[in-house]
This record gives C-alpha cells, sequence and structure tokens, in this order.
C-alpha cells in the first residue's frame, strides 16, 4: 500500500491536527505479550536515527512502520513487539525527536503541536506532558507521545519554548498548552 505524502506541517491548522491525531490509530502493542524472541540488532541514536546491524535506515516508511510496534517496557527497556515476536531494541536517549513546533494562542490559551520525526504529530497537553530535565550539557525537554515513550524536543524548538516561557508572567517560568502548565526547570 502506498504512504500518503507527508503533510505540510507549516499549514495545517491546530485543529487539522487535533483531527490527523485523533484519526491516527495504533496497534495495540501493549496487548501482545509473546515470548522474548532476542535482540533486533537495531537502535535509536539521540538524534532520532535508526541503525540496523550498524547501518542507518534510509527508508522513512521503513522507521514510521518499526515506531509504529515500538513499546517500553516496565523495565525501562525497548522492544519491538508483534502478536508474535518480540525484539529487544536500543535506545540512546528518547526514540523520538520532536522536530516542527506550531503555536496557536497566547499563555494559558496556547496549544503546542509537535511533529515528531516519524510523522507522528502530538499536541502537548495533560495527557502528553512536557518535563525538562537538567544534563551536564544543559535542559533537555521531553514530550511524552504514548505508554512510557517520549519525544527529545529539538534544541531550537528548547529555544523556542524558553522564549515563550521567558515572555510570560508565571512564577516559575513555564508554557501553557491545552490548558496544561508546563515549568521550564522541575
Amino acid at each position: 500500500m502506498p504512504m500518503a505524502p507527508p503533510l505540510d506541517f507549516e499549514t495545517l491548522t491546530i485543529a487539522d491536527i487535533a483531527r490527523l491525531a485523533e484519526g491516527d490509530r495504533l496497534p495495540p502493542v501493549e496487548r501482545w505479550h509473546p515470548t522474548h524472541c532476542g535482540d533486533s540488532e537495531m537502535r535509536i541514536a539521540r538524534d532520532g536515527t535508526w541503525f540496523h546491524q550498524g547501518s542507518p535506515i534510509g527508508r522513512q516508511a521503513m522507521v514510521r512502520a518499526f515506531s509504529r510496534i515500538l513499546r517500553r517496557e516496565p523495565d525501562g527497556g525497548y522492544v519491538l513487539v508483534t502478536p508474535v515476536e518480540k525484539l529487544d531494541i536500543a535506545v540512546e536517549d528518547a526514540p523520538f525527536v520532536a522536530v516542527e513546533m506550531k503555536v496557536d494562542g497566547d499563555g494559558r490559551d496556547a496549544t503546542l503541536a509537535f511533529r515528531l520525526n516519524t510523522g507522528d504529530i502530538v499536541t502537548a497537553s495533560a495527557e502528553h506532558p512536557l518535563r525538562f530535565v537538567e544534563h551536564d550539557d544543559g535542559p533537555h525537554p521531553y514530550l511524552h507521545v504514548r505508554g512510557g515513550l517520549e519525544a527529545l524536543v529539538a534544541r531550537s524548538l528548547y529555544y523556542d519554548l524558553a522564549e515563550r516561557a521567558l515572555a510570560g508572567d508565571d512564577e516559575p517560568p513555564g508554557v501553557w498548552s491545552a490548558g496544561a502548565f508546563f515549568p521550564l526547570m522541575p
């Protein structure tokens, strides 16, 4: 089945984004519990690049397909799971990267939608919170995607978030999206 051409995130409205996210049905990986089968020989680099046996996976359609069967295990590990097999996959930081942001509104009325490197779209909200973690090289923002899976928010988007937070009147500084507040620092 041919894949639809990628959407131009820039031209989508927040309402368009909400409709797309609602219509995107994922496989029920949380209900699949096959016997562990081994290692997928795959890893996801910190920059969101997917590798198999040390080589980058160049076909975006393959990356998207694999990302849809990715699951976080209770022990914190990651697996690719189908109804009949479960394979470990190494993840250097977060399995996704938020690469583009669309903002509608300001302050408490703002909605922040993110396009991930896999093409998925996630709106920051109480169900999909943003969190900021301090690392040696500075703060790293993460967006909850689903089932314990997160997206590292690209550094350029972090600067946009920080600018929004510092322009607001909230104490501590933070950003609002879909009625939820996310402080820049815990």
